[in-house]
């Protein structure tokens, strides 16, 4: 008879997410083509069935610059900036609030939509919002050929500072992430949030300076103005137009230096945030 010493211990496989912040970050890699995938997967699913397909990236803003356009200049007769046409001074606005918007909508929702993914397969979950944020990156560049457009239109020539606008995109880019993955982590644990994130949008966009110009709230509030510049958007419209408009646009730099350090915070702390209830995430989903 075989000796009950001679038989093998028996050993458990445990598979943790992350279980150390270097073995994690080379599971983002490791698992990079799942990102591809999800980020595709979600282009082609977004404008399926649509007759005019991605054109929707470009309509849905064109026409909200227009009656920003209409509301803001021909009728509360708000001046523009730099001397750029107003349509311009929205549109320069609209481009990085809309990747904002798109981002913080789909990245809410992404866990939730995946949820038969994330129970059964280990990966980063961090994957997940970081691809959705990346869908809305696209939506954004193609919405950039109506910029373009409408310098040609104008005959508008940026000036240098248009070198700068990667730094901005970086920033935008980084707010929506960072507030994504707070509103993505909080949406699996609350439900709620999915009725509170198109408020947020909403309210968000009255309150960003989209079709109007910073410099009227500065002129006017002056020192009470950095209360204004805790939304971290007003910082990363404030440079897009900065960079876009050139001329005599100004860039109020305290407010500025306060809208990127709570987008720095919010990046840091959506991570952390995220990666702390992550483990979670397959149990509560």
């Amino acid at each position: 008879m075989r000796n009950r010493r001679d038989t093998p211990p028996k050993q458990e496989l445990i598979i943790e997410a992350g279980r150390t912040e270097r073995q994690y970050w080379k599971d983002l890699w490791r698992y990079r083509e799942l990102f591809y995938f999800l980020a595709w997967r979600d282009i082609l699913v977004r404008y399926k069935q649509t007759a005019i397909g991605l054109a929707w990236a470009l309509i849905r803003p064109f026409l909200t610059m227009v009656v920003f356009t209409v509301v803001f200049s021909s009728i509360a007769k708000l001046p523009s900036e730099g001397g750029a046409p107003y349509p311009i001074l929205v549109f320069a606005a609209m481009l990085p609030w809309q990747f904002f918007a798109n981002a913080l909508s789909e990245s809410s929702n992404s866990l939730i939509s995946n949820s038969n993914l994330i129970s059964k397969v280990y990966f980063p979950r961090l994957i997940v919002p970081a691809s959705a944020v990346i869908v809305s990156f696209v939506d954004f560049m193609v919405s950039g050929m109506i910029l373009l457009a409408l310098m040609a239109w104008y005959n508008f020539v940026p000036s240098w500072r248009i070198l700068t606008l990667p730094l901005f995109i970086g920033i935008a880019f980084a707010a929506s992430m960072g507030v994504g993955l707070w509103l993505a982590a909080l949406n699996v644990k609350y439900r709620d949030f999915r009725y509170i994130v198109p408020f947020i949008v909403q309210f968000g966009l009255y309150i960003s300076p989209v079709g109007f110009s910073s410099s009227v709230v500065y002129q006017r509030w002056g020192q009470w103005s950095l209360i204004y510049s805790l939304n971290p958007m007003v910082g990363v419209i404030d440079g897009f137009r900065w960079a876009i408009l050139g001329g005599e646009s100004q860039l109020y730099l305290p407010g500025f230096l306060l809208s990127l350090g709570l987008v720095i915070f919010l990046l840091f702390s959506g991570i952390w945030y995220f990666r702390k209830t992550e483990r979670t995430f397959a149990d509560v989903i």
